[in-house]
């Protein structure tokens, strides 16, 4: 198998009007992936070697974005809609040029499972000229099914035209197909339109082989791997199925989920053995949590790193680029961007930290601010190792203060503060005896006047 080359075509040109979107239905996301991703990722894990991606309907758009998920991918248009072999022969060219095996695939499959794929590719290798993809459910309506004998694949039979017995096959065609690459293009050339709606259809390679004596067999699957999507709900329900394994996998791996079926992973969330991760914590792109890491109820993480024995939350929001190292303490209630946080530093509750650094040890008051934004830049806050920036304080970047250096409560820092100084910002103090009783006093007798 290694040796064998192979190409994989992913039809993406479908308009999904059931989506209800402006937004081609094979870029609509689970776990933040597109869902034509997901099948690039499956082909690529199975050994396809080379990508031929078949774009329509928002064709620039899926271009676009296949240039961030399969730079490597080669795009083909298809102009006109006229079935599911037309769509393949788009690709033509990188069929031309000769692969061991070719995959068709549907961008709107994203459950789709490498294993599947590569037990596929293994059946060419054994000598078949054709394999379908199927699989068994016990509500085949609307499927087309599966037609065997003696092992043999022998025809696919959509259900308008099958017959009462074969009607109640529960071997369903899932759409997905190898095709030996000898053999491909004889086989795509010999689909006719002879049908009710004068389309090109894939299927019927599985009788135009059968007919020249090639071999055509069907390998099994499951339902989930096969499970396309057509609107909203459909898509949904993907993402929970999607989910359910993730949360498994992660699970027998080692990490703690309390209330399993609450946290939400993306398709490259990293989360090392003996983390552990409370009820309601959402997980986005970019999140890597190492071993013995808490993450506390009610977070939110995104392109984040937290190291070993570094608490989140509850209540807490990392934002892209928060690098918490060991021990480090981001609480309730805060919310850190684009910030290193050193080891055993803390950031406990009511605070907001942006482009800043702060040093080993440091002690974040309750309320903080590093004012980082001037309507047009971002500017940098540094805090150094064991300093103590006191309550309700704003630190106007750029600044820094030093090494064990000490903010005074109510502060607002436009200065740069030495190491071991300290600092306060804030007007002084003055009590007025007995104003309070005269200023009630005033503002009483004016609500009677009104």
């Amino acid at each position: 198998m290694n040796q064998r080359t192979c190409l994989s075509i992913i039809l993406a040109a479908g308009e999904g009007t059931r989506m209800k979107s402006t937004l081609p239905k094979v870029l609509h996301r689970i776990a933040g992936l597109p869902l034509v991703a997901h099948v690039a990722k499956a082909a690529q894990s199975a050994g396809a070697g080379n990508l031929a991606l078949v774009v329509g309907h928002g064709g620039e758009k899926v271009r676009s974005a296949a240039e961030n998920f399969a730079p490597e991918a080669e795009i083909f248009e298809q102009t006109e809609r006229l079935g599911t072999a037309h769509a393949v022969l788009a690709a033509r060219k990188a069929i031309e040029r000769g692969h061991d095996d070719v995959l068709v695939m549907f961008g709107d499959t994203p459950l789709i499972d490498a294993t599947a794929l590569a037990t596929a590719r293994q059946r060419l290798a054994d000598g078949a000229a054709v394999v379908v993809l199927g699989f068994r459910t016990e509500n085949p309506t609307g499927y087309g099914r599966l037609i065997e004998s003696e092992g043999k694949l022998l025809a696919i039979r959509e259900e308008k035209d099958a017959s009462e017995e074969e009607r109640r096959i529960t071997f369903c065609n899932s759409g997905l197909m190898a095709i030996s690459g000898r053999h491909a293009l004889e086989l795509l050339d010999g689909v006719g339109n002879a049908n009710s709606k004068g389309e090109y259809y894939l299927t019927d390679i599985v009788e135009i082989a059968g007919g020249r004596g090639l071999p055509v067999v069907a390998t099994e699957a499951s339902f989930e791997n096969a499970l396309g999507i057509n609107n909203r709900a459909e898509l949904a329900e993907a993402e929970a199925i999607w989910q359910k394994h993730r949360r498994r996998e992660t699970m027998l791996a080692g990490v703690t989920l309390i209330a399993p079926d609450t946290v939400f992973f993306s398709h490259d969330t990293l989360i090392e053995a003996d983390a552990l991760v409370e009820p309601n914590v959402w997980f986005g792109p970019g999140v890597h949590v190492a071993s013995g890491a808490t993450i506390r109820a009610f977070s939110h993480l995104e392109g984040a790193k937290v190291a070993s024995g570094a608490e989140v939350g509850p209540f807490a929001r990392l934002r892209p680029g928060t690098d918490l190292k060991e021990k480090a303490k981001v609480g309730n209630f805060c919310e850190v961007k684009k910030a290193v946080v050193e080891k055993g530093a803390k950031v406990n509750h009511l605070t907001y930290i942006g482009d800043a650094h702060i040093g080993a040890g440091a002690n974040i008051g309750a309320g903080t601010i590093t004012c980082n934004y001037d309507g047009y830049s971002k500017f940098l806050t540094e805090i150094g190792e064991g300093a103590f920036i006191g309550s309700n304080s704003s630190l106007v970047a750029p600044v820094s203060i030093g090494n064990g250096a000490y903010v005074a409560s109510g502060s607002v820092i436009t200065e740069s503060v030495p190491d071991d100084a300290l600092a306060f910002g804030r007007a002084r103090q003055k009590t007025l005896p007995e104003k309070a009783r005269a200023l009630r006093e005033r503002r009483a007798d004016a609500a009677k006047k009104k």
